[in-house]
């Protein structure tokens, strides 16, 4: 009930975005001189209905993905849109190279940060702090079940990669877009928005504090460490040297307050590299970003789970 009751409220919330985002894209079509054939009320109508469904559909589709155990549906069709961009990417890198644009040194010192790039993703995502786990015999229905030693594994990145990829920018962009239909066009808001630009400092600044900030408030509420206490205690586990209940939680908390403490430095430089790239020249006009190779490498390796599963 409280699942259904969460769909709903976030269903709400995503129909407000879309709807919102939607009717600002369509009227600025409407503004652009000759786009648009007939403008006025009927044509940001069916345009905002056109999107809003659009949102939806995607939303109906990746529902009906993971709900078949292929995979998280969202991060799959973001995966393969970013996917279908790459090979345009790389002929773009190509061509200006060609041309005397860009140097084949540049192409690849970008080719080899990239690649050392996705090594990183790879090797931090697999990452895991065990907290070992002393089980008690204990009797379960006929059966008298053995001690045994085991971990209780916590991610390196807790805090999974579809969050700080997707929410960031709305925090940036929202408060900008609802400031502009509010006020217009100002100067001041022009210069929130030249400010707000990839790579310029604000940006980089901004981005890494709230990037840092989501992956502990995620974090927190993925992992509970009084409810991990309490089902270790139930299950009749204890943490070696550590007494069960409080002091256990105690202890989980501060293991996945140091561990995400980590993972949130490493999601701020994968965020924050591509953008230093583009501050100090040595980047290439690609689109591609941080989060998008974060989210393909992470929407790979689940896949590669699931079929050794």
């Amino acid at each position: 009930a409280g699942r259904r009751k969460l769909a709903r409220l976030t269903l709400i919330v995503t129909l407000l975005l879309a709807s919102f985002q939607a009717y600002s894209i369509a009227s600025a079509l409407q503004n652009i001189s000759g786009l648009v054939d007939e403008p006025g009320s009927w044509f940001l109508l069916s345009a905002t209905a056109s999107m809003v469904g659009g949102v939806f559909f995607m939303i109906w589709l990746s529902e009906q993905i993971t709900r078949r155990g292929i995979g998280n549906g969202i991060a799959l069709i973001l995966s393969v849109n970013i996917l279908l961009t790459f090979p345009a990417e790389v002929a773009t890198a190509i061509e200006l190279m060609r041309q005397g644009i860009v140097s084949g040194n540049l192409v690849l010192f970008n080719a080899v940060v990239w690649v050392a790039f996705v090594v990183m993703i790879v090797l931090v995502e697999g990452a895991r702090r065990n907290v070992a786990v002393q089980y008690a015999p204990r009797q379960v229905g006929k059966r008298l079940l053995a001690p045994r030693n085991t971990v209780l594994p916590i991610k390196l990145n807790s805090a999974g990669f579809l969050i700080p990829a997707t929410v960031t920018p709305w925090l940036f962009y929202l408060p900008l877009a609802s400031a502009n239909v509010v006020f217009g066009h100002t100067a001041w808001l022009a210069g929130a928005f030249e400010h707000m630009q990839f790579a310029k400092p604000t940006h980089v600044i901004l981005g890494a504090i709230v990037i840092f900030a989501l992956a502990f408030i995620y974090t927190a509420y993925v992992l509970d460490p009084e409810r991990a206490a309490e089902t270790l205690q139930t299950q009749g586990g204890t943490i070696p040297d550590v007494k069960p209940g409080e002091d256990t939680a105690d202890y989980l908390d501060r293991v996945v307050s140091l561990t995400t403490i980590v993972g949130a430095a490493y999601l701020v430089v994968v965020s924050l590299i591509p953008e230093a790239l583009a501050a100090g020249g040595m980047a290439l006009p690609y689109k591609i970003g941080g989060g998008s190779v974060l989210v393909v490498v992470c929407t790979i390796l689940d896949q590669i789970g699931r079929a050794h599963v």
